[in-house]
């Protein structure tokens, strides 16, 4: 049996996250006692609506949350149950205005407490899921559907085998993904922002990739982060780690890391399973949409 644990900051996405693991026919719970999880997985009581998948939301009022990290490794133990803990963030300012724009009360706020407050007390509850988290997923620039299809993607109807690669390209000057496990710098590489008639353009565009193509700077930070990965990548396998973020980064994240981004998919996806390429900013082309609570 399959039991996800959706945690994380009241407003980041979690109950969208849990309808997307309904449509995919798992059984949902949100906002479950964390204390009786073990009694809910000894006697599973939905094994009769035919779903032998469990999904459950876990946050700040969940009672139990302080015991959290003995219940998970007590879980770990039961046979037969493959366990695993998705982890939703937000920016505090994003929250603050989801919650503000939405007109919704977050679940920590009382006479004397505000929004802000309540944001910030929210974290320190919850502040060692994300070790625990074998997927955190940054929702401050993720529309609703855009995380949908990231728990499609990750989670979907079929076990994954080995680790699961995601390459996500971004701008420096927007922030470092917090969800990335490691961040490849590639600033110091020839930017074709420079150029006028590549200016407009992306790594996904052919003029873009012909130039990139052509320096031999860049063919050498894409040998390198390869040689790199394969060093690295099968220790990380070996700690049963399921799944890993790497950032490529440059400034605007619209040239330089797409390119490398796409580079490597393409590279590892003949040696690989599950290989993921995602890009930050040309997928944004916008303001930051929300992602419902």
């Amino acid at each position: 049996m399959k039991l996800v644990i959706v945690s994380g900051h009241s407003g980041s996405g979690k109950s969208t996250a849990l309808r997307a693991l309904e449509d995919l026919g798992y059984h949902c719970i949100d906002n479950f006692p964390v204390g009786m999880l073990l009694t809910l997985i000894d006697n599973a009581p939905f094994a009769e609506s035919g779903r032998r998948n469990l999904a459950v939301g876990v946050d700040a009022r969940s009672a139990g949350i302080k015991q959290f990290a003995e219940i998970w490794r007590a879980l770990n133990r039961r046979e037969n149950l493959d366990c695993e803990i998705v982890y939703l963030t937000a920016a505090s300012p994003t929250l603050v205005k989801r919650f503000s724009e939405t007109r919704r009360r977050h679940p920590l706020t009382d006479a004397e407490t505000d929004l802000r407050t309540a944001i910030d007390k929210e974290r320190r509850l919850i502040d060692d899921m994300p070790a625990l988290a074998d997927l955190v997923i940054d929702t401050t620039r993720l529309r609703a559907a855009e995380l949908v299809g990231i728990i499609r993607e990750h989670i979907g109807t079929q076990p994954h085998s080995g680790l699961s690669l995601l390459f996500r390209s971004f701008g420096f000057k927007f922030g470092i993904p917090v969800d990335a496990d490691m961040v490849f710098d590639l600033r110091c590489l020839p930017n074709p922002h420079w150029r006028e008639e590549l200016r407009p353009l992306t790594g996904l565009n052919a003029p873009v990739q012909e130039f990139l193509g052509e320096s031999e700077a860049v063919q050498r930070m894409r040998r390198d982060i390869i040689a790199f990965l394969d060093t690295w990548l099968p220790s990380f396998e070996a700690s049963q780690q399921a799944y890993m973020t790497l950032g490529l980064g440059c400034t605007g994240g619209r040239h330089r890391s797409v390119y490398m981004a796409e580079q490597l998919g393409t590279h590892f996806r003949q040696r690989r399973a599950n290989v993921l390429v995602r890009h930050r900013e040309i997928e944004l082309q916008g303001s930051p949409a929300e992602a419902s609570a």
